[in-house]
């Protein structure tokens, strides 16, 4: 039988947005495990660590050289029969490691049903029937867009970026201004649709020409760009992230897109969560990033890809609310104990779980070596990434050494321990435990 801990080997994908040989968290963690197929080049970017039975890119056990897949598969108790009895032999979830040097995409992830369609429509470029809610937590300083601005921003930006409104027009940016004073939220909702329909169908012909006014306003206003900007994103940030996206995109309509969406940092330990159908683009950081185990994207700016318009601009849920709304704090996690070493260093496990069954994640800090955290047993599988530091993880007498780099796969019913011997020791862990199953164990 398997053994319930094991070391896994993890492929990295290269993308032209991803950082540049060893500045990328993604190349370093995937070199940490020794293997043939990877030897890190400073010129060529590497994009994302994918961890988990995906078959785009599956993890291997180290020991074995076989899929986790398939060892999953023959003894589907590493993965416990509740979560195996509802998704089948595969991991419900999909762990990366994202490291990212330019934008990325203006993208929503469809819903189970859209993804259904647009799977059987097009299989080359959606490549799978799954949706794809996911969140991101940060390991370095991350910038990002997600989701729709208040609505009065979005007003001042149609009010005082000429390049903006001329897209738009002015008939519908008279009708916005009107209709988000006082109007329903169903009246809202459509009224920001159309105007976001009406910028993403504008001709490749305006948008050259609109970026050429906008990037020379933003060049030559700095501070003042966009009357100097709200409260959020002031001028001199809006005046940077365009010239910034001009030099990666040039002519995009992507650049436009971000007068529309909420302009956001996080710092390490913050997150994000992205359910279905929202609107995002990653801009600049490292991440951990967990999904449902999905590879759908619908792109609609700021990429090289596929591009699908139509669909996005019909698939978003047109939500709208302030940055802060967007993330997502974590809380105590209750089931780890730590030892009085790291109580008295400030070390921590933190919980984040969103509203969704296939996945959550616990980060844990331990703070100076002999900092222990002892996990009682979950009904599900893990994964497990240290980002920082090293120590020891174990799960009963099997013990691993641990560090920057290093993935394992922790099996159901298996009470895991991870101890530090270093100064910060902090990994990331992520699981599926089907509601109600804690109670059986």
């Amino acid at each position: 039988m398997q053994v319930p801990l094991f070391r896994l080997q993890c492929g990295v994908n290269s993308y032209e947005w991803g950082k540049k040989g060893n500045e990328s968290a993604a190349a370093r963690f995937a070199a940490a495990t020794p293997s043939d197929e990877l030897s890190i080049q400073e010129d060529k970017p590497y994009a994302e660590l994918w961890m988990g039975t995906h078959p785009s890119n599956p993890s291997k056990d180290v020991k074995t050289g076989r899929s986790l897949l398939d060892l999953c598969s023959e003894n589907q108790q590493l993965l416990s029969s509740s979560v195996s009895a509802k998704y089948g032999a595969k991991l419900p979830f999909l762990f990366k490691v994202l490291s990212i040097n330019k934008g990325l995409s203006i993208q929503a992830h469809p819903n189970k049903k859209l993804a259904e369609q647009l799977h059987a429509r097009d299989p080359k470029n959606y490549p799978d029937d799954n949706h794809k809610p996911e969140m991101a937590i940060a390991i370095t300083p991350f910038e990002g867009l997600c989701g729709f601005r208040p609505l009065a921003e979005i007003a001042h930006f149609l009010d005082n970026v000429a390049p903006l409104r001329d897209l738009v027009g002015d008939e519908v940016a008279v009708e916005f201004a009107k209709t988000i004073e006082g109007s329903d939220e169903d009246s809202k909702k459509a009224v920001l649709k159309k105007a976001f329909a009406t910028l993403m169908d504008s001709s490749a012909g305006d948008i050259a020409k609109g970026i050429t006014k906008l990037v020379e306003l933003a060049k030559s206003q700095g501070a003042g760009f966009a009357a100097g900007g709200v409260d959020s994103t002031n001028g001199q940030v809006l005046s940077e992230l365009v010239t910034r996206l001009y030099g990666q995109f040039g002519q995009d309509i992507g650049i436009f897109v971000l007068f529309f969406l909420n302009f956001v940092k996080l710092q390490p330990g913050e997150a994000l969560f992205l359910v279905a159908d929202d609107i995002h683009a990653y801009l600049s950081g490292d991440i951990v990033e967990c999904m449902a185990a999905s590879d759908n994207v619908v792109r609609a700016g700021l990429t090289p890809k596929f591009k699908d318009v139509t669909t996005l601009v019909d698939m978003l849920t047109y939500n709208y609310a302030p940055i802060d709304e967007q993330k997502m704090a974590p809380t105590d996690y209750p089931y780890a104990t730590l030892n009085r070493t790291a109580y008295s260093s400030g070390s921590a496990v933190e919980l984040y779980d969103p509203p969704i069954d296939e996945f959550a994640v616990i980060r844990t800090v331990l703070k100076g070596a002999g900092a222990k955290a002892t996990f009682e047993p979950l009904e599900g599988p893990s994964i497990v990434i240290c980002t920082n530091g090293k120590g020891k993880i174990s799960v009963g007498p099997t013990v691993h050494e641990i560090s920057e780099g290093y993935v394992f796969f922790v099996g159901s019913t298996a009470e895991c321990v991870l101890s530090a011997e270093g100064e910060e020791f902090i990994t990331f862990k992520a699981f599926c435990e089907v509601e109600g199953s804690r109670e059986r164990l």
